[in-house]
C-alpha cells in the first residue's frame, strides 16, 4: 500500500466536509499520461488499501499490456479511537493514510489498451472505490 515514507506533523486536523463550499478541483482534472481515465464526480477520501484495491483489478483486467498511472497518493494521515471508548482522553492514534478527491479529479489513468479492456478495467476499479465515476478519454 501507499503511504509517505516521512511526514512532518503525525496527526492533521480535520477539514470539514460542507459539500456546499467544496469546490471543483483546480488541479489534476485533466488527462495527463494515458488514453483513459476515472474521473471522480464528488468529494470523498480515499484511503491507500481502497486505491491498492482498484489498481489491483485494473491490472487484472489489463492483463500484461497496458499501462497505468495512479494520480492519487494518499498523504493525509487519519486518526481513530478504538471500540468502546469513552469521550475524551485525546486524539486517536494514527490509523494509516488517506487521499483527498475533489470533484473532477482524475484518479486513475490507462493506456496501451483497446478501449473496450480500458473501459471495463475502469468501471470494475470505480466500484472498488466509495465515489461515484465517470471513466473521460482523449
Amino acid at each position: 500500500m501507499l503511504f509517505p515514507k516521512k511526514v512532518k506533523y503525525r496527526k492533521w486536523q480535520t477539514r470539514r466536509k460542507n459539500p456546499k463550499k467544496i469546490g471543483a478541483a483546480t488541479r489534476g482534472n485533466s488527462l495527463s499520461f494515458g488514453a483513459y481515465g476515472l474521473k471522480s464526480m464528488k468529494y470523498v477520501r480515499i484511503k491507500s488499501n481502497q486505491i491498492e484495491a482498484a489498481r489491483r483489478v485494473i491490472s487484472r483486467a489489463m492483463g500484461k499490456s497496458g499501462r497505468i498511472w495512479i494520480r492519487a497518493f494518499p498523504d493525509r494521515p487519519f486518526t481513530a479511537k478504538p471500540a468502546e471508548v469513552g469521550m475524551g482522553k485525546g486524539k486517536g492514534d494514527l490509523q494509516g493514510y488517506q487521499f483527498e478527491v475533489f470533484p473532477g479529479t482524475i484518479v486513475f489513468e490507462v493506456d496501451g489498451v483497446e478501449e473496450s479492456i480500458a473501459r471495463e478495467a475502469l468501471r470494475k476499479a470505480g466500484a472498488k472505490l466509495p465515489l461515484t465515476s465517470k471513466i473521460v478519454s482523449r
